[in-house]
């Protein structure tokens, strides 16, 4: 597919967005800066981007053939999505399965603790605010959503996270937790955004139990692109892992 590439509209930390010739339509352009610590440490790792973009690309269709709506169209090439325009709603949510991160850091779990039931935090997207948890009653004073689409966002998350767990496990991984985005696309739908990438979400190796995620980064460990691009190897089919030159 021939997509003209337009204007520059977003710069994130690590993915830029740009207009199209359908204003529907955006390329989503992942970069190769890495970032940890709400951006205190940075770094450029040749190649992330492209394996990041990959992975997205089929994890977003696994979520999809689940039945969950989300912005990705098609994989132009590896770095370049083109998904369909969003109003992003300002919130992170943090599906997690394992204790680890932040969560053990601020409340008494133990590290690897596995829980019966996925927990659902959310937060609100802000750099200004370092990216805060919400609860329900503050969300909706915000103004970030109402009790009904936080509800719906659950569900949806809930969904997700089963769809990914199945298909990750089958592959060998283990999900920890993970982070999503959403926002509402033309019709007022609250769709699935961002990325589903080593960059936002926790995969163990399910048999070394190595980290294979951005985690490696944040404790200052070598190997992260290779890690990534373990995760595109182990997740992708034969004649994707050929048409995309990996391993």
């Amino acid at each position: 597919m021939s997509v003209k590439l337009g204007k520059l509209i977003y710069t994130g930390k690590a993915k830029d967005v740009y207009e199209t010739d359908n204003p529907q339509q955006v390329i989503v352009k992942f970069r190769d800066d890495i970032t940890a610590g709400d951006g205190a440490k940075k770094d450029n790792l040749q190649l992330k981007g492209y394996y990041n973009s990959i992975i997205s690309s089929k994890l977003f269709e696994v979520v999809e053939a689940a039945g969950v709506k989300t912005q990705y169209i098609e994989l132009l090439e590896p770095g370049n999505m083109l998904s369909h325009k969003l109003d992003m709603i300002p919130l992170e949510v943090i599906v997690r399965n394992i204790a680890a991160g932040s969560l053990v850091r601020r409340f008494p779990f133990e590290e690897g603790q596995t829980f019966e039931q996925p927990l659902i935090q959310m937060d609100y997207k802000s750099d200004e605010y370092k990216d805060p948890m919400l609860n329900d009653d503050i969300a909706i004073a915000l103004g970030i959503a109402t009790a009904e689409e936080l509800q719906e966002i659950r569900e949806i998350s809930i969904q997700i996270n089963r769809a990914l767990i199945d298909f990750l496990e089958s592959k060998g991984i283990m999900l920890p937790d993970f982070k999503i985005e959403f926002g509402y696309d033309s019709e007022k739908n609250i769709v699935l955004g961002d990325e589903i990438s080593p960059d936002t979400c926790r995969y163990w190796d399910m048999e070394t139990k190595d980290v294979l995620d951005k985690d490696l980064f944040r404790k200052g460990e070598s190997g992260v692109v290779d890690a990534y691009q373990k995760v595109a190897s182990m997740i992708l089919e034969e004649e994707d892992k050929e048409k995309w030159g990996i391993d």
